[in-house]
C-alpha cells in the first residue's frame, strides 16, 4: 500500500504548513483573548480575517470527497489525511479552513441525502462559511450509543411536522452564527423494524419551541465559541419539506455520515498527538531538573520513543482507513473505522498525558495547549460511538468472518 504523497497532495501540505505557521500560531493567544474578553458565543473576531486569507489561498472545503461533483476540490478521503493532521494541530484550526466538525460531517449530509432546495438554502452558506450548523440526535434520557434508543419525537401534522424532545452536548448549538440543525427522531416509534424508526429533519435554529437550554463542559472547559448545547424541542413545527431523504431513513444517514466523520477525527486527533510529541521534546532540551536536562532521564526518553511509535502507528492505521473508504465506501471500511476510532483516541489521551506530566505543573494550566486538548481527545472516546460499541462490533465482525474461513 503505497501512502507516498502525491505531488498534489504534497504541495497543499506544504501550503497548509506555511498558513499554520504565518497565521495560526502567532494568533493562538489573540484567539483565546478575544473569545474570553467578548461575548463568548460569537466568533473570534480574527477568525473572520483567517478565513479570508484561507479562501484566498486556495485552502478552503478540502474535506468534501470528490464523488459530490461541483461541490468537491477533487481529494479523496486519503488525499484529505494528510491535511486533516495538520489542521488539527490546533483545535480550532479546521474552521479557519472550514473543515470543522460538526459542519463537515452535516455538509456531505447535505451534498449526498440533501433535495436541490435544501442544498441552495443550507448546504452553499455552510460551504461558503457564511453560517455554523449542528447535529442534534445525543439524548440525556437513553444511551445514545444504540442510535436506535432516541425518544424525541416527530409526528407529521398535515404539511409539518411536530418535534418534542431534548438533547444534549450538541455541538457547535451555542454559536450564534449557527443557523441550521439537522435533528435525528422517531417518525414512527412502533414500527417491527428498529432502524427504520428514525428520520432526520433540517430546523432553522430560530424556529419557534427550540430552546437553547445551557451549554454544557468538557472536564470544565465550554469550547466557546462553538459550545455544546442542551437543547429542548417544545411543539417545534418545520414544514414536511425539510425531511431529508425520506422517512424511516435516519439510521442511514446517520451510519453514513459518522463514518467519513469518525476518520476525519481521528486524523485530526494524530496532529494534536504529534504537536505534543513536539512539544515534550521542546520541553524535555530544555527544563532543568536534577542538574541535567530532563531528556537525559531514562523514564523520559521512554515516553518520547513510546509515543512517537504509538503516533506513527495511529497515522498508519488512519491512512490505511481511509484509503478502504476511498476504494469501497465506509461500509467497506467498517472495521477498519471501528479500529482507528477505537485506537486514535486512546493514543492521543496517552500521548498528551505523558507531555503533561513532563511539563509539570504548567501543563495543567491554561499557559500551553494541553490540559484542553486532552480534555478534547478524552471526550471523542464518547463521541461518534464510545469505544466500548466499537470493541462491541468489531469484535463480533471479526469472530463471524473467521466462522465463514
Amino acid at each position: 500500500m503505497d501512502f507516498e504523497y502525491s505531488p498534489k497532495v504534497q504541495e497543499l501540505r506544504e501550503r497548509l504548513i506555511a498558513f499554520m505557521d504565518a497565521h495560526i500560531y502567532p494568533n493562538e493567544l489573540l484567539w483565546t483573548q478575544q473569545v474570553d474578553a467578548g461575548d463568548r458565543w460569537e466568533p473570534a473576531e480574527i477568525l473572520g480575517e483567517l478565513k479570508g486569507r484561507a479562501r484566498e489561498a486556495g485552502l478552503w472545503n478540502l474535506f468534501l470527497p470528490k464523488e459530490y461533483g461541483d461541490f468537491s476540490p477533487g481529494l479523496t478521503t486519503l488525499e484529505y489525511a494528510p491535511l486533516a493532521e495538520i489542521m488539527g494541530r490546533v483545535m480550532w484550526a479546521p474552521e479557519v479552513f472550514n473543515c470543522n466538525a460538526p459542519d463537515t460531517g452535516n455538509m456531505e449530509v447535505l451534498a449526498r441525502y440533501g433535495n436541490p432546495a435544501q442544498q441552495e438554502q443550507w448546504l452553499r452558506p455552510l460551504l461558503n462559511g457564511e453560517i455554523r450548523s449542528a447535529f442534534s440526535m445525543t439524548e440525556p434520557g437513553v444511551a445514545s450509543s444504540d442510535a436506535t434508543n432516541v425518544e424525541t419525537s416527530i409526528v407529521r401534522d398535515g404539511d409539518d411536522y411536530v418535534i418534542n424532545g431534548r438533547k444534549w452536548y450538541i455541538s457547535g448549538a451555542c454559536n450564534k452564527h449557527t443557523k441550521i440543525m439537522i435533528v435525528m427522531g422517531k417518525t414512527d416509534p412502533d414500527g417491527d423494524n428498529r432502524y427504520l424508526q428514525q428520520s432526520m429533519v433540517l430546523v432553522p435554529m430560530d424556529t419557534a419551541g427550540v430552546e437553547v437550554v445551557r451549554p454544557m463542559k468538557l472536564y470544565g472547559f465550554d469550547d466557546a465559541p462553538e459550545g455544546h448545547a442542551e437543547i429542548t424541542y417544545e411543539n417545534v413545527r418545520v414544514p414536511v419539506s425539510n425531511l431529508l431523504k425520506g422517512e424511516g431513513s435516519g439510521f442511514e444517514i446517520a451510519q453514513g455520515r459518522l463514518g467519513p466523520g469518525r476518520i476525519h477525527h481521528c486524523m485530526r486527533l494524530v496532529g494534536l498527538a504529534q504537536r505534543a510529541l513536539e512539544a515534550m521534546c521542546e520541553r524535555a532540551e530544555t527544563r532543568i531538573a536534577f542538574g541535567r536536562p530532563l531528556s537525559k532521564q531514562q523514564s523520559v526518553r521512554e515516553d518520547i520513543a513510546r509515543s512517537a511509535c504509538e503516533i506513527e502507528q495511529a497515522r498508519l492505521l488512519t491512512l490505511k482507513a481511509a484509503a478502504r473508504i476511498d476504494e469501497g465506501g465506509p461500509k467497506a471500511a467498517k472495521d477498519l473505522i471501528a479500529m482507528i476510532k477505537i485506537v486514535a483516541p486512546s493514543m492521543a489521551c496517552t500521548v498528551l498525558d505523558r507531555a503533561i506530566q513532563i511539563h509539570g505543573a504548567g501543563g495543567v494550566s491554561q499557559d500551553f495547549f494541553l490540559a484542553h486538548a486532552y480534555a478534547g481527545a478524552r471526550s471523542l472516546r464518547l463521541a461518534d460511538g464510545p469505544d466500548q460499541v466499537h470493541m462491541m462490533q468489531l469484535g463480533r465482525n471479526l469472530a463471524a468472518a473467521t466462522l465463514k474461513l
